[in-house]
C-alpha cells in the first residue's frame, strides 16, 4: 500500500502541513520527513518538519492558550474529552488502517489500541473533579489551604509502536488537569497524529492541542524550549538520557516511560501450559512484532518444567501467522524500519556467537509478499544465560531469550541485575512464593499469574532506568499540577 491507496481507502483527511493554533500552518522551514510503509517499501509520501520558527510560534500558541484554558469549568474539560473519545471511535477503522500502513502493526490489533486511547481519555474525563487540595489544621488565627495547578505547555514525545494510541491517549491527563499540549509523534509515524489533528480540529479552543511533525531535531528544540513546562516522553534509555540533560537547564517536569527487559518467572509447580501461552503473550508479538518496552523477553523457567514450557512455547510462537499489516487476517506484522530490522538481525546474530541456541525463527519469512517489508520470523534462543548480550540488552524486537534456573536467590539475582525495571510475570500457584517473588523483583509492574494486561487506574511505571513517573492513573494526574500553599491570617 502506498500513499495513493491509503488516502483513497481513508474517509479521514491526512494533512501534512503542521497544526497549532487551532488551524492547519504552512512550516517556515523547508525541511520534509519522508514516511515509508515498513512492510512494503512504498512511499507513503511526506510530512512537514518543523525548524526552531515552527516550535516558536507553536509554543506561543499554546502558551498564550493556556491562560484561558486553565480557567475553562472542570466539567467543559471533561465533556471535551469525552467528545474525543467519541470522534475517535467513530473514526477508529480508518485510525487502525493508517497506523498498519504506517507502522506495519497488525490492523485487527490497531483497532484494540484505538479503543485503550478512547478509555484513557475517558477516565481522565472523570477524574478531573479529583484534582483536590487540603487543608492544614494550623489553629484559630490561620486558614491554610492547598490547591493543584496546571502546569503550562505540555510537550508530549512519543513512540513509534503505538502511534494513535500515545497521541490520543497521552494527553488525556494533561488536558484534564488544564494544560495545553504540544504532541511530537514519532518521525517514522507520523500519519495517524495528523489524522487525528483533523478529527478533533474544531473541539479545542485554538493552541490548546497541537502536533508538530518533524525530526529528533524538533524533539530537542521542544524539551529546551524556555516556555514547555513539561515534557512526558515514550523511548528509549538513550533518548530519555538525553531528555533528561537538555531540560535541566530549564528544570522542567518530566515523565519518561523507557525501555525494558522483563522477566517472566516460572516456578516449578506453575502449569506448563499456561506459561507457554503467557509466553507467548507477553512478548506482544501480535501487537507491536515484540517492539514493546513491556514485552516478557527474558523467560526464567524451572529446571523440572524447563524442557516441557520450552516444547510448547516453541509449537505455538511457530504457528503465529505472519502477513501484511493492513490484512485483517494478519496475526504479526513488521518490525519499523531498516535500522531496527538490521539491529534485531544482528542480535540474533550475538546470540548465536555467545552459544545460544535458535530453537524457532531466527530469519526472515520465505513468503514472497514479504520480500519487501522487514519482517522477521519470531524467534525463540534456548540454553541462554544471564551474562549473553541478549539476556541484556533490549533487542526490541520479537527474540526471546530462554533461561533453566533452579535456585531462586540466583535466579532473583539474575532477574535483577540490569539497569531495567518495568514489568514481570510470575507464575505460581503458592501464595507465599507469589508475595515474596513480587516483593523482591525489582520491577514497577508486576503480574502474578497473568501477563501484558493493562489496568486504568493501576499506575504504570518503571523502576531504575525504566522511568520516571507513573501512568495511566491519578498520579499521572498529579504529575500533570503543581501544588501552591495559601495561608490566610485571620485579622
Amino acid at each position: 500500500m502506498d500513499r495513493a491507496e491509503l488516502e483513497q481507502q481513508c474517509s479521514v483527511s491526512i494533512r501534512r502541513q503542521l497544526f497549532w493554533g487551532g488551524s492547519w500552518q504552512e512550516p517556515l522551514s523547508l525541511g520534509r520527513i519522508p514516511v515509508e510503509n515498513p512492510a512494503t517499501g512504498s512511499s507513503l509520501g511526506d510530512v512537514a518538519e518543523a525548524g526552531k520558527p515552527d516550535v516558536d510560534r507553536a509554543v506561543q500558541a499554546a502558551r498564550k492558550a493556556f491562560d484561558a484554558w486553565r480557567d475553562f469549568v472542570p466539567r467543559e474539560r471533561s465533556d471535551l474529552l469525552r467528545l474525543c473519545a467519541r470522534r475517535l471511535r467513530e473514526n477508529g477503522s480508518d485510525l487502525a488502517l493508517i497506523d498498519a500502513a504506517d507502522a506495519g502493526l497488525p490492523r485487527k490489533a490497531m483497532g484494540a489500541d484505538i479503543e485503550n486511547a478512547a478509555r484513557q481519555l475517558e477516565f481522565f474525563a472523570g477524574l478531573v473533579t479529583e484534582i483536590k487540595g487540603e487543608t492544614l489544621p494550623l489553629g484559630p488565627s490561620s486558614l491554610n489551604y492547598t490547591v493543584r495547578e496546571p502546569l503550562g505547555v505540555v510537550v508530549r514525545i512519543n513512540a513509534f509502536n503505538h502511534p494513535v494510541m500515545f497521541a490520543a491517549g497521552k494527553v488525556a491527563a494533561p488536558l484534564a488537569a488544564g494544560n495545553t499540549v504540544i504532541i511530537k509523534p514519532a518521525d517514522q509515524t507520523p500519519l495517524s497524529a495528523l489524522a487525528l489533528a483533523e478529527i478533533w480540529a474544531d473541539i479545542f479552543p485554538p493552541g490548546v492541542f497541537n502536533v508538530l511533525t518533524g525530526s529528533r531535531e524538533t524533539g530537542s528544540m521542544l524539551v529546551s524550549h524556555p516556555d514547555v513546562a513539561k515534557v512526558g516522553l515514550i523511548g528509549n534509555v538513550l533518548t530519555g538520557e538525553k531528555v533528561f540533560r537538555a531540560s535541566a537547564d530549564s528544570m522542567k517536569k518530566l515523565t519518561l516511560e523507557l525501555g525494558g527487559k522483563n522477566a517472566l518467572i516460572a516456578c516449578p509447580d506453575a502449569d506448563p501450559d499456561s506459561v507457554a501461552d503467557a509466553a507467548v503473550l507477553g512478548m506482544n508479538l501480535t501487537w507491536t512484532a515484540g517492539q514493546s518496552c513491556g514485552s516478557t523477553s527474558r523467560v526464567f523457567l524451572h529446571d523440572s518444567i524447563y524442557d516441557e514450557v520450552l516444547e510448547k512455547l516453541v509449537s505455538r510462537i511457530g504457528g503465529i501467522k505472519l502477513g501484511l499489516p493492513t490484512d485483517k487476517q494478519t496475526e504479526m506484522g513488521c518490525l519499523i524500519s531498516r535500522e531496527q530490522y538490521e539491529k534485531v538481525l544482528g542480535y540474533i546474530e550475538k546470540g548465536r556467537d555467545d552459544g545460544a541456541r535458535v530453537v524457532q525463527g531466527g530469519s526472515r519469512p520465505d513468503e514472497a509478499a514479504l520480500a519487501d517489508g522487514y519482517f522477521i520470523k519470531p524467534t525463540v534462543f534456548a540454553d541462554v544465560t544471564s551474562d549473553m548480550r541478549i539476556a541484556r540488552e533490549e533487542i526490541f524486537g520479537p527474540v526471546v531469550s530462554v533461561m533453566r534456573w533452579s535456585d531462586e536467590a540466583d535466579m532473583l539475582r539474575d532477574v535483577n541485575d540490569l539497569d531495567y525495571g518495568l514489568t514481570a510475570s510470575i507464575w505460581t500457584n503458592d501464595l507465599s512464593r507469589a508475595h515474596r517473588l513480587a516483593a523482591r523483583v525489582q520491577s514497577g509492574y508486576i503480574w502474578v499469574n497473568s501477563v501484558g494486561a493493562h489496568f486504568l487506574g493501576a499506575p504504570f511505571g518503571g523502576y531504575k532506568k525504566s522511568g520516571l513517573g507513573r501512568e495511566e492513573s491519578l498520579e499521572e494526574l498529579f504529575l500533570n499540577t503543581q501544588i501552591k500553599n495559601v495561608n490566610i491570617a485571620m485579622r
